[in-house]
């Protein structure tokens, strides 16, 4: 009897262990090759600022290509996936022989999971890495002289700074400041690394060491804090050796990871799926102290009763990341909403400031994340920044056709959050003008007959064409559909659009385009787009700056492997992996800054979203022929925040072929003039 409860208890365990194990299901190394994705497969903690990732030659801007056999050492921050030649790489690492800071190492293997990273050296040293929040730890086997070089003024893309620290009898601890991506800002973090008793720290120049070990198996434990030098160093002193913080992070993955469980037969498509959620939840940083203290864009320490986070690249993750979090993690996204709005009382700049509490990139629709938190029922202190909010609308950017549209975007942002607070008049002042977007449209955006439609910049386009640009006026469809003509020519030209293939999921001016047939008769088109862009063969012609019919890729665009995405596509702090998790889970953004959610089919059999929400598709097909929520039948292609968050289960009914009578009724919605 005892034999069969012991067997019943380890079967139980394993079986449990198994299905709530999901950080095995990652694959961080997705992503990590060329420019495909511009991603490191370091070890990294969920919105963690310290992240321990390899740095090899050549590299990307990650620091990391998958392919490279020379070993360089590992830095600690990474923004994942950025452009201008990437950010981080601060705090080099690196072991080493005979006191040669040049030591060539060669990888022969290297390994990697969440919180996890470990490579072999044809030398034959070993070293593993591990972290935890703003703590990190390594692990080192050599077989004679254990050393290390440590170079304080290491950074991508030569963005460092200064370094004020302190040597101690084994730790160096101190300040560094850097640059931010593109040399827009200046960032700030506190560190200390310790390297234990018996190690022998040698000064070689002035931000450079070498420290010798006694014994051959040596750790080195490193503490971050935006705060201050104390916080970072408390963190070297808890009692949390390797095992426990790699326990501990692959935990708090799991947890993370766990808020979505899928039941599927497709193991490798739950792999991809697993792999780009993780990708999602790098950043922000959450860099206040679990005391509560931070600092703020302008140098100052206060202290919230909320988490605060830092660490933007908002005009790319706007877009998904802000829905996904509000689904997904709610009380991430309430918090995350907060410390947005918190930045404008200390001098929110659309790019960083010289103050900087951990690396970030921009802020550009703030209004818009804002107006997405108030319109789903989050509430706000709007008075307290109210005047600033205004302030920032009236410096917005009508400079070029894109900065028109988008501004406008931004006013009707902002009518939005003035409503919520309600003041009417204001309100209506801006949406007036944010309603001037259709004078921008007609004058650049109607006519596409002119040779330069398809020209990636043209006419100072940012990182679109006009073709790509046209569309972006979620807040407005209506409207827009009334200056192009009629529902039946919006849809011509939208067919046009994707037909002959102007579409571009290389970058995202428009990556809410595949949306928009449902918003006319044919939300079937919307169905078939994004379930061949989830999981079927795309056609793309853009990449980066060039312009159409340039080297066409023709196959998937999400893949499990290290060339992950298409080329020059960079994962931009989580963006384009978001793109993937929200709609695999059968949902988008119909227009970031209101409460409607587009549906797509799902492509699992099961998902289960926190404790409460299960959506089912027992043969998951691209089309929708039937929906059913809470066991009613559901006759519209989009669903309210409240109304996600309130259901039990969503039932999907889908099929190879369409349903063109599903829904009965299209969504208007995002219009302005609703909203007067």
């Amino acid at each position: 009897m005892k034999k069969l409860i012991l067997l019943f208890i380890i079967t139980f365990y394993l079986s449990y262990g198994q299905k709530n194990n999901l950080s095995d299901k990652v694959n961080v190394f997705l992503g990590t090759s060329g420019d495909y994705g511009q991603l490191s497969p370091g070890a990294s903690y969920p919105f963690s600022m310290l992240c321990i990732s390899p740095e090899t030659y050549p590299f990307n801007h990650s620091g990391y290509e998958y392919n490279a056999k020379e070993f360089n050492g590992v830095s600690h921050i990474r923004l994942q996936g950025v452009g201008c030649k990437g950010s981080g790489g601060n705090i080099l690492i690196k072991p080493i022989k005979e006191s040669n800071i040049n030591t060539k190492l060669i990888k022969q293997r290297d390994k990697a999971s969440p919180g996890y990273y470990q490579i072999d050296l044809a030398n034959k040293i070993k070293a593993e890495y591990t972290v935890e929040h703003n703590y990190g730890i390594h692990r080192y086997s050599f077989t004679d002289n254990a050393q290390v070089f440590i170079d304080l003024s290491s950074s991508t893309n030569q963005a460092f700074l200064e370094a004020d620290y302190v040597v101690s009898q084994h730790s160096i601890s101190g300040k560094i400041s850097s640059r931010t991506t593109c040399f827009e800002g200046v960032f700030h973090f506190y560190f200390n690394i310790d390297f234990q008793e018996g190690a022998k720290i040698r000064q070689i120049d002035k931000y450079k060491f070498i420290v010798d070990f006694k014994d051959l198996t040596p750790e080195i434990k490193i503490g971050f804090s935006s705060v201050n030098q104390d916080y970072a160093i408390k963190r070297t002193n808890q009692n949390l050796d390797f095992d426990k913080t790699r326990d501990k992070s692959k935990q708090k993955w799991n947890e993370l990871l766990g808020a979505v469980k899928i039941k599927d037969s497709d193991n490798e498509r739950q792999k991809l799926f697993y792999s780009l959620l993780y990708r999602t939840l790098q950043a922000p940083y959450l860099i206040s102290e679990p005391d509560g203290y931070y600092t703020t864009i302008s140098g100052q320490v206060k202290k919230a009763d909320f988490d605060v986070y830092h660490g933007w690249a908002l005009w790319d993750n706007y877009r998904e990341i802000i829905p996904l979090y509000s689904i997904v993690y709610p009380k991430i996204y309430q918090n995350i909403v907060y410390s947005i709005a918190n930045m404008y009382g200390f001098g929110k700049k659309n790019f960083a400031t010289l103050n900087e509490p951990a690396p970030t990139v921009r802020t550009e629709h703030a209004l818009v994340v804002l107006a997405d938190a108030v319109n789903k029922g989050y509430s706000l202190n709007i008075d307290s920044i109210k005047q600033h909010l205004i302030n920032e609308a009236e410096q917005l950017d009508f400079s070029s056709p894109d900065k028109a549209l988008e501004s406008c975007y931004d006013q009707w942002a902002l009518s939005q959050i003035l409503r919520s607070n309600n003041d009417s008049i204001s309100a209506g002042y801006y949406l007036d003008k944010a309603k001037q977007y259709k004078d921008y449209w007609l004058k650049d955006f109607k006519d596409l007959t002119k040779p330069d439609v398809d020209k990636m910049q043209a006419r100072g386009l940012y990182q679109g064409t006009i073709w790509q640009y046209r569309w972006f006026v979620p807040f407005d469809i209506k409207g827009l559909i009334e200056l192009i003509g009629s529902k039946e020519e919006f849809e011509s030209e939208l067919d046009t659009f994707f037909n002959k293939h102007y579409y571009n999921h290389a970058n995202q001016p428009d990556l809410q385009t595949s949306n928009l047939y449902n918003v006319t008769q044919s939300s079937y088109k919307s169905q078939k787009l994004i379930h061949d862009l989830l999981i079927g063969e795309s056609i793309q012609f853009y990449f980066n700056d060039n312009s159409k019919g340039i080297d066409p890729f023709i196959g998937r665009i999400y893949k499990n492997q290290p060339q992950a995405f298409l080329r020059t596509m960079d994962d931009d702090l989580g963006t384009m992996s978001a793109w993937f998790v929200l709609r695999s889970l059968g949902f988008s953004a119909a227009n970031v800054g209101s409460d409607k959610f587009y549906l797509n089919a799902p492509i699992f059999n099961q998902i289960t979203i926190g404790d409460k929400l299960v959506i089912k598709n027992n043969n998951p097909q691209a089309y929708i022929y039937d929906l059913y929520v809470d066991q009613k039948e559901f006759q519209s292609n989009y669903i309210s925040y409240k109304q996600l968050l309130s259901s039990q289960e969503i039932k999907y009914k889908t099929n190879n072929s369409p349903n063109k009578n599903w829904p009965l009724k299209p969504l208007w919605i995002s219009n302005i003039i609703d909203n007067e």
